[in-house]
């Protein structure tokens, strides 16, 4: 299987933020922000493995770096950045721009981690990455050392369900 560049997997979403949008600080709600990081991230797993399906696997913490506002517009974008046998890990960056003045800054960042599916929704095989820019190849350098975080929180997540109680709080 043939290796990608990595901006062939780039996605790049701006919209402006709309006062439905917003929570009570009269900032964007992080489940709105939330949501436009996994549209854009399907949409570079599905692009990279170009296949019909493709589910979320993980999603790491979202950084919220600095709070966007209704004058801002926010643009979500995300990249295939390092790839497992049949996952691919996907980082997101969101750059806020205050419509008046032009400022631009990073507002948040998260890694989303998908798995390609088949017909059969089973899991296929995904092409390795070429990082080309010096974003690019910082996050590819440094990306089996998130894949292995990864996996030990996957872990510890398994070792975890298996204590939690699943009847229903008033059966007790």
């Amino acid at each position: 299987m043939e290796a990608k560049k990595m901006k062939d997997s780039r996605i790049v979403n701006t919209a402006q933020v709309l006062s439905c949008d917003l929570n009570n600080y009269n900032t964007l709600f992080g489940g709105i922000l939330m949501k436009k990081l996994d549209d854009a991230a399907t949409l570079s797993a599905r692009r990279h493995s170009r296949v019909k399906e493709c589910v979320t696997a993980s999603t790491d913490s979202i950084d919220f770096l600095c709070p966007i506002h209704q004058t801002d517009s926010v643009c979500v974008e995300s990249f295939v950045t390092y790839t497992g046998r049949t996952s691919m890990e996907i980082f997101c960056k969101v750059i806020a721009e205050d419509i008046m003045t032009g400022e631009r800054r990073a507002a948040a960042t998260a890694f989303l981690t998908f798995v390609a599916l088949d017909s059969n929704k089973r899991p296929v095989e995904v092409p390795s990455v070429i990082p080309e820019t010096e974003e690019e190849k910082f996050l590819y350098n440094t990306g089996k050392e998130r894949a292995e975080i990864r996996k030990f929180r996957r872990n510890k997540s398994k070792e975890l369900a298996e204590y939690i109680a699943l009847e229903k709080p008033w059966d007790k």
